[in-house]
């Protein structure tokens, strides 16, 4: 077997992306790849035989700029990066073999190869862009499907207006912190800066912000190089590279830090060293132009992102993204290939945004690539296409499977017994959130749309039931999450919590958070000026934030449970936020229903003359309390010897011991006397009264 051929490349991007793009499919070749992920080779030329070797009979090397002396030739492959060279990173400068303009640029040899823009696969233009071509919209793709999409075009496509208005805000030199998933940065950072040309003196003449970057230092395999054990000396030395490049940088460069929180840690518990550190440097260069970028889930401390003009967000997928006709294109369109829709029965780009608006772009073409290895699993193809609920189904898995506690329920209403009212208000709401019904335009129908319910009544009832099966119902991730759970005695953790919470359910949109125990969360919020209530006021207050914030077009259902419906904090109870929904004691038809679910469940034979005897008998009792009637009968018939049969009388002494336990609970508890009324004192109770009337108990024993 031939031994592979040996590599160096200087990926424009960032290493990580490049390893990201390198492992992500060993079939495909190097020129497939650096369509992709863009990047210069050392040491020789790559020739049009290279270009088309497969990666795995190659052994590459990513090298990071920041390693490299400054006379070292790079090299563009053959007609894929004529209008580009490397992004600026920390460390000196390498010279090409031949001289290449700045990025976005194209050569202005009439009889150069205009070459392929790697940010978003359009040819680079052969002359100088002006000020009017400079602002053009990027990204945009033909009409209808494209037949093959690289992630780089993914993120451009998707967000083409968000980075229009990024751009704007640099080209009027203003100091920009963006907050978006990691996974994107690579990609996001060089189509802001591509589109950030500064007119000078008014005219149409324009002049290239050059980025110079601040990258994280990336493993080498030589660890006995001096200058990698250096660069892997952790924060102290990327602050010292900072101070280094501020210290350098121009008037007519900028700043990109694409990994800000890792440099700025600390969040809300107070500033680290480096934190303090990182905010000296930052602001001691209020004239030099920063584009920094944070993950939602890692936020920096408010000193350090108040040095920053703007701050913006990117997250999220819209709706419709705009082709080169300047017609609407439904992103399910303009990010899904031809081949991928046809292996889908009735494929709707529009009905797809409800399953995929929260994803990142990167994120959706992941999705795909898994729902469609899934259908080919299946045998399905363009011929015997699958049906559309499996790719639905599909995503959801893939959403599940990338999330944090997020998981995909398998009860539905079906499974709940009686109950129907509550179920009509539920199905009713669902129906609204999936666009269901004659309602004149979509906007009254996002404002009709319920942010959350509240269900509240008696321990036992099947309000966590009730969650799962409206989760289910929306063809939604569902996360669980116990009051207890988002606690935390640090200040500030609490609500850094709540935010992530949310964060996630948004990126896995349709998705449904339950706060089981909401009362311990959400109680009425107090005039007290003691820690404990001040910090039970930012929790409910950092609540109502992220409810506030809702997107109308991102699937999201906020449902809490409680049995103490006083407790919860008034602002919550708010229609516009919360609606509540009574789960009480289920009446004589909901007993019915419940234990025949359960004797069908616990394989225990029972026919309705019994069942109507069954429903009766449990009169007071909770769904869970017939549930365990019925676990506790197949125990009995399945795994004691002699089997105990599920007949009327052992039906009767399960009942009767359930009543049994109930009531020494109920004598065990503490009783609770009601509040006293205004003006009035509470009396004593209990030993007090005869404290109270002088008798003072004896010693003696």
């Amino acid at each position: 077997m031939a031994k592979p051929t040996k590599l160096k490349l200087l990926p424009l991007g960032g290493i990580t992306a490049f390893n990201d793009a390198l492992v992500a499919d060993p079939e495909r070749t190097l020129g497939e790849l650096l369509r992709e992920a863009p990047a210069f080779s050392l040491e020789t030329p790559l020739t049009e035989a290279e270009l088309a070797i497969s990666l795995d009979r190659l052994l590459i090397k990513p090298i990071n700029r920041a390693n490299l002396p400054a006379d070292t030739p790079l090299y563009a492959p053959p007609g894929l990066l004529a209008g580009l060279t490397v992004s600026a990173e920390p460390g000196p400068a390498p010279t090409p073999s031949e001289p290449e303009p700045a990025p976005g640029r194209a050569k202005h040899d009439a009889g150069a190869d205009p070459g392929i823009n790697p940010s978003d696969g359009t040819p680079v233009s052969s002359s100088p862009p002006t000020i009017d071509n400079a602002s053009a919209p990027i990204g945009h793709p033909e009409a209808g499907h494209p037949e093959r999409i690289t992630e780089a075009t993914a993120v451009a496509i998707a967000y083409q207006l968000e980075i229009e208005k990024l751009a704007t805000f640099l080209r009027s030199r203003l100091s920009l912190l963006v907050s978006c998933e990691k996974l994107v940065v690579p990609y996001l950072w060089p189509l802001i800066i591509e589109k950030t040309w500064v007119a000078e003196d008014g005219s149409n003449q324009d002049k290239k912000i050059e980025p110079v970057v601040l990258e994280l230092p990336a493993e080498e395999e030589n660890q006995d190089s001096q200058a990698m054990n250096q660069l892997a000396g952790g924060g102290a030395n990327r602050l010292a590279r900072l101070r280094e490049i501020i210290r350098e940088l121009k008037p007519d460069q900028v700043l990109v830090v694409p990994n800000l929180d890792l440099l700025g840690g600390g969040g809300e518990k107070g500033l680290n060293r480096e934190s303090r550190e990182l905010t000296e440097l930052i602001y001691s260069a209020r004239d030099r132009l920063v584009l920094a970028f944070v993950d939602p889930s890692l936020p920096v401390p408010e000193v350090i992102a108040a040095r920053f003009a703007v701050r913006a967000s990117v997250a999220g997928l819209n709706r419709a993204v705009k082709d080169r006709d300047g017609r609407e294109n439904p992103i399910g369109s303009a990010l899904v290939t031809a081949g991928e829709a046809k292996l889908f029965k009735n494929f709707d780009a529009t009905e797809l945004y409800k399953n995929i608006s929260g994803l990142n772009p990167l994120r959706l073409r992941e999705a795909m690539r898994y729902a469609v290895q899934v259908a080919r699993d299946k045998n399905h193809s363009p011929e015997n296409p699958a049906d559309i609920g499996l790719l639905q189904q599909e995503i959801r898995a893939f959403k599940a499977q990338s999330a944090e506690q997020f998981t995909i329920p398998t009860i539905g209403f079906d499974d709940i017994g009686g109950y129907d009212e509550v179920k009509h208000i539920l199905i009713e709401a669902i129906a609204l959130i999936a666009g269901a019904g004659n309602l004149p335009d979509e906007k009254l129908r996002q404002e009709l749309i319920p942010r959350g319910f509240l269900f509240h009544g008696p321990p036992g009832t099947g309000k966590t039931l009730f969650a799962k099966a409206v989760a289910n119902r929306l063809n939604a991730t569902v996360r669980i999450i116990s009051g207890p759970e988002v606690t935390d005695m640090y200040v500030g953790e609490s609500e850094r919590k709540v935010r992530a919470i949310f964060a996630e359910a948004r990126r896995n949109a349709p998705s449904v958070v339950v706060f089981d125990e909401f009362d311990s969360i959400a109680a009425r919020r107090s005039g007290r000026e003691d820690g404990g209530s001040r910090a039970g006021n930012a929790l409910v207050a950092q609540i109502l934030t992220e409810m506030d914030g809702f997107r109308p077009d991102v699937p999201m259902l906020v449902i809490g449970t409680t049995n103490r419906l006083g407790l919860i904090d008034e602002a919550l109870l708010r229609p516009s936020r919360f609606q509540p929904v009574s789960i009480g004691y289920p009446d004589l038809a909901a007993r019915r229903h419940i234990a025949h679910i359960h004797a069908q469940h616990f394989r225990i034979p029972i026919t309705d003359e019994l069942v109507d005897i069954v429903a009766q008998a449990t009169r007071g009792l909770n769904g869970d309390e017939i549930r365990s009637l019925f676990r506790d009968a197949c125990v009995g018939a399945y795994y004691r010897t002699p089997p105990e049969p599920a007949d009327p009388r052992q039906l009767g002494f399960l009942v009767g011991r359930i009543r049994t336990r109930l009531d020494e609970q109920k004598q065990q508890s503490p009783q609770t006397r009601p509040p006293p009324r205004p003006g009035q004192r509470r009396g004593p109770s209990g030993g007090m009264v005869n404290l109270v009337a002088g008798d003072v108990p004896s010693t003696a024993e």
